[in-house]
């Protein structure tokens, strides 16, 4: 028996990095259907070899987290990154992806592409909302080459989901900061603005010693239906300081009176656009419980 970590699945084959270095293609035991559990990217697993290529997962040892889209676990942390132009900007995709980071422990970086054609500035106004809340912002230009060697340093020794929607430059970046693969990129549909080509896998790479990148599919939108309704407050990180001052513990901060995190709002103190999510977020979840 030998330990390692799956670095690709295709049609039920794992292809396992094992601690000597070695990649072997193995099948996972069927006691993991009747337990109904599957093998995914990044799990640390337990192999028994069958010859030098080839190999059974025998047993997978506990994730320390998992995403569901894109399915891959035991990340260290998240590169999100978003174009500042073409495609313009949806801070509600952000502050959807923002929400799952927090939910699974996992450290976000946002990622500002395309910066010369930030001609409206939008990067300040946004750099100013997420690095006030403790959130590493950095701008890029993937053509360039400009911070892409502040994304190099930030990937030693981690494990790191890179990921963001179609068409923002998320490839072109990932080939930067990277030789071992080249991602397909493409430029932007004009007719229906979206990126011509997207990444359909999840792949783990091993790009320096204990340095793990995952190329992870486009997504255009993400389900929060699974969190609990009073939850949803705890992944804004800028209401845990003001939440304990509303006059009923159990606010929601969206119609109740004496609200603190309301009235850090109206104070200019928490973002507009952030609060506005989070009430389309709860509004969502509400709406989910009735049916």
């Amino acid at each position: 028996m030998q330990q390692g970590r799956i670095v690709r699945g295709i049609a039920g084959f794992y292809y396992v990095k094992l601690d000597d270095g070695s990649i072997v293609e193995c099948k996972a035991r069927g006691k993991f259907r009747r337990d109904k559990l599957s093998p995914i990217v990044g799990d640390n697993v337990i192999v028994e070899k069958i010859d030098d290529e080839k190999g059974v997962i025998d047993s997978i040892l506990p994730r320390k987290n998992e995403l569901i889209r894109p399915q891959v676990s035991n990340i260290d942390q998240a590169i999100l990154v978003f174009a500042l132009k073409d495609p313009d900007i949806s801070l509600e995709v952000l502050d959807r992806v923002l929400v799952l980071t927090e939910y699974n422990n996992i450290d976000a970086i946002i990622c500002f592409n395309k910066c010369d054609l930030d001609v409206d500035n939008k990067f300040d106004y946004l750099s100013k909302i997420y690095s006030s809340i403790g959130y590493k912002v950095i701008k890029t230009n993937g053509k360039t080459g400009e911070g892409i060697e502040e994304i190099k340093k930030i990937l030693k020794n981690k494990t790191t989901v890179f990921a963001g929607p179609s068409g923002v430059g998320k490839s072109t970046i990932f080939n930067k900061v990277q030789n071992k693969v080249v991602m397909q990129t493409g430029e932007i549909s004009k007719k229906v603005s979206r990126g011509k080509h997207t990444t359909r896998h999840a792949e783990l790479i091993d790009i320096d010693d204990n340095t793990y990148l995952v190329d992870t599919p486009g997504f255009s939108l993400i389900d929060l239906s699974f969190i609990e309704i009073e939850e949803l407050q705890n992944y804004f990180r800028e209401f845990n300081e003001y939440s304990s001052e509303c006059r009923f513990t159990s606010c929601l901060h969206f119609k109740e009176r004496d609200c603190m995190i309301k009235n850090k709002v109206e104070e200019g103190v928490i973002s507009k656009d952030r609060y506005d999510n989070y009430i389309k977020f709860l509004t969502e979840l509400q709406q989910n419980r009735r049916y």
